[in-house]
């Protein structure tokens, strides 16, 4: 019979790899993009937009297939995976900091705040106006009892000096570069430092440096590629000219199945950009999205100088996705995969490089690195428990990925084969149902179809029982309707 003492060892090694030495903590480094879309990372296989940095997390890290987002814009979205509830369990569906619908209850950072880490943020981790805000340099929607300290990193955005082009609504090229939610493209002059990602990047490093003897929760929060598509010139050149830029494929009479609520907000159509203007948008994009992964590399270049690469757990995120011209969308909102799915990796200390094609949420941030941190896992939380995904890719924790997109009043259930979308809660506004094995562009919509009725009518009894528990939380109130006022 074998001692089974090499096997205990072996154990003990395994263990001492993946934790760190005994009366310490993990550090957090929480890293999210602004409005990026998976399928500009070349970790996610994009061929034209290169991300060595973020790729450097990936090399490291669980990389994660089918992650989802719980709002398709950003207010909904970060006050979700912060305050550790779905959007429609606090009723918070717009821009508002969500301290005033869960009370006491500590936020993400908070918890750990209270566990003894030094918590921080820099730039945008809750809705913070962009360009507005970055341009103030104020706190946004912020939430103060979340943050040990807070910084904010002011720019220029579309005032940068340099050539800037506004793209949308432009047709006769007559319109000066302008603010606002707008596509505009700066080939900016000046360093990094110029702009608010540099700054960001800047302020993580030296607050790495700073707090690396004690245990920290930092959030960095690039603003890119959020609008103004703004970098300086260098980051442009792998993208010009920009008519080798290539956009998604057009198919004739796309629009013509799907309800009018299923239209994205902003279209090529109602835009009015031409090809021209739309294959600048994706090289503006892009461009963009170099420069964050750019700032990327200085901020784990500080963790691995401060030496605290085998002592932090490193997060990088978006806080939903992006359109790029699929189905002639563009930007947020919409409920398809390009929109409501976004990049997560998570690299643990010890833990293997793993790609994992389980669902999962952004909501589940919360619970899973307290878990990996030894702190309690709160019960009220609403998401689940990845960890044991990191040491077992293949395993699942969720089988369905639920999101929202309040303002088209839409709700989504992602499965293997199936997403469904529907607007309105008695689905009044139309649904829109895909195959997503047969028709992975989500082209074809099949909800009228009567050989999917059936299917149809298992995802309106499902989302409706969603719907119900995602209401029922520990808030005492749950989510209410908002009063209609009498006429």
């Amino acid at each position: 019979m074998r001692s089974a003492l090499p096997v205990i060892l072996c154990a003990i090694c395994t263990f001492a790899l993946s934790a760190p030495a005994r009366g310490e903590k993990y550090n957090v480094l929480f890293i999210i993009s602004d409005d990026l879309t998976y399928t500009a990372l070349s970790c996610y296989g994009n061929k034209v937009c290169h991300t060595p940095n973020v790729d450097r997390i990936a090399a490291r890290g669980t990389r994660f297939t089918r992650a989802f987002c719980q709002g398709t814009y950003c207010g909904p979205s970060r006050a979700s995976f912060m305050s550790g509830y779905y959007p429609h369990a606090t009723g918070e569906l717009g821009y508002r900091n969500p301290r005033p619908r869960i009370g006491d209850r500590a936020t993400w950072s908070e918890h750990f705040k209270n566990n003894g880490y030094y918590t921080a943020r820099v730039s945008k981790i809750y809705h913070m106006g962009v360009p507005g805000g970055i341009e103030k340099g104020d706190h946004g929607a912020d939430d103060a009892a979340s943050w040990t300290e807070r910084f904010n990193s002011q720019g220029p955005e579309w005032k940068a000096p340099g050539e800037g082009e506004t793209l949308e609504n432009n047709p006769d090229g007559k319109k000066p570069a302008v603010g606002g939610n707008t596509f505009v493209v700066v080939e900016a002059d000046g360093d990094d430092l110029v702009h608010s990602d540099g700054k960001t990047a800047a302020k993580a490093c030296e607050l790495i440096a700073i707090h690396k003897d004690k245990p920290f929760w930092l959030g960095v929060g690039f603003v890119r590629p959020h609008v103004p598509f703004v970098a300086p010139r260098p980051y442009y050149q792998s993208f010009l000219p920009y008519s080798t830029m290539t956009l998604p494929p057009k198919i004739a009479g796309d629009w013509e199945d799907i309800p009018k609520a299923g239209i994205n907000y902003k279209t090529s159509l109602n835009m009015k950009m031409d090809l021209r203007r739309q294959k600048k948008a994706v090289g503006g994009y892009y461009a963009s999205v170099a420069y964050m992964d750019a700032q990327v590399g200085k901020v784990l270049d500080a963790l691995e100088k401060a030496g605290l690469e085998d002592k932090t757990i490193v997060i990088f995120t978006s806080d939903h996705g992006y359109h790029l011209g699929e189905h002639d969308f563009w930007a947020k909102v919409s409920l398809r995969d390009e929109s409501a799915g976004i990049p997560l990796i998570i690299s643990v200390p010890g833990k293997k490089p793993a790609v994992c094609h389980s669902f999962v949420e952004l909501l589940d941030l919360y619970p899973s690195l307290s878990k990996l941190c030894g702190l309690d896992v709160p019960a009220r939380l609403q998401g689940k428990d990845l960890s044991p995904l990191l040491d077992d890719p293949t395993r699942r924790v969720r089988e369905t990925a639920f999101c929202v997109a309040p303002m088209r009043k839409g709700f989504l259930l992602r499965e293997d084969k199936w997403a469904y979308i529907q607007y309105g809660e008695k689905a009044e506004g139309g649904i829109e149902l895909f195959d997503v094995k047969k028709d992975p562009r989500q082209h074809t919509n099949l909800a009228k179809s009567v050989e999917h009725a059936k299917t149809v009518t298992r995802f309106k009894a499902q989302m409706t029982e969603k719907l119900q528990a995602v209401r029922t939380n520990d808030l005492g109130l749950g989510y209410k309707k908002p009063r209609r006022r009498k006429q």
